[in-house]
């Protein structure tokens, strides 16, 4: 996850991201607020209110607006090694959330500064060799008890795999699944890590997606997200 990878496409990010993705039939601000929805809810559903959230790796920051609303009074950082993406970041939602550059393999905060950790499609950027690295990171900076929650695509999914061939600033992404994502988590020391499957019909089918929530063990949708405690 080199600075230099998202610096050359972060003024075209959304336009990228919204022809990538066009066969889902859906928008770039769909994908980041149903992640927002579902990171909010997994804390939640453990007895978590949080307020203190760090948005890992947060590129022009798509995800602030909806944290900025579903979480109303938590405070927001993000957090990304992109300067160019963090200058747009900090235009577009710079009254919303703090945004900070990051060194290549150490996070800019204190121990246990936060009780929830968010990323989005982060990890499929980061060298194998440095993900359990940033892991250790990511659980030193998160509370005890506290909630992390990373959004991956997921390369059973066919579909996931065209898109992500692609994508411009996907040139030299390694996507991993998500049993290889559990037990890298394991493995930093983090508990209770948890899976689930997301995006089984596109825009055309989205009158059966209430049936996703039935669906969320099948490891064949477009992407998952894991859930663990520090």
């Amino acid at each position: 996850m080199q600075a230099s990878e998202f610096d050359k496409f972060a003024q075209e990010y959304q336009q990228s991201l919204r022809q990538s993705i066009r066969l889902s039939g859906e928008s770039p601000e769909f994908f980041a607020a149903y992640k927002v929805r579902d990171a909010l809810a997994c804390a939640r559903g453990l007895g978590l209110a949080p307020s203190r959230v760090l948005d890992f790796g947060c590129g022009v920051g798509g995800s602030i607006p909806f944290f900025h609303d579903l979480a109303p009074g938590a405070r927001l950082q993000g957090v990304d090694v992109s300067l160019k993406s963090l200058e747009l970041a900090r235009e577009r939602f710079g009254a919303m959330a703090a945004f900070q550059a990051c060194d290549e393999d150490r996070l800019p905060f204190e121990d246990a500064a936060f009780d929830l950790i968010f990323t989005a499609c982060v990890f499929h950027h980061i060298p194998p060799a440095m993900r359990p690295g940033w892991l250790r990171e990511i659980r030193r900076v998160l509370a005890p008890g506290g909630v992390f929650v990373a959004f991956e695509h997921n390369p059973l999914n066919p579909l996931t795999v065209r898109v992500v061939k692609n994508c411009p600033f996907d040139e030299n992404a390694q996507l991993l699944t998500a049993g290889e994502f559990g037990g890298l988590l394991r493995q930093a020391g983090f508990a209770d890590v948890k899976a689930r499957y997301r995006i089984f019909f596109p825009h055309a089918l989205r009158a059966l997606r209430p049936l996703e929530r039935g669906l969320r063990w099948c490891p064949l949708g477009a992407q998952y997200f894991l859930a663990a405690r520090a």
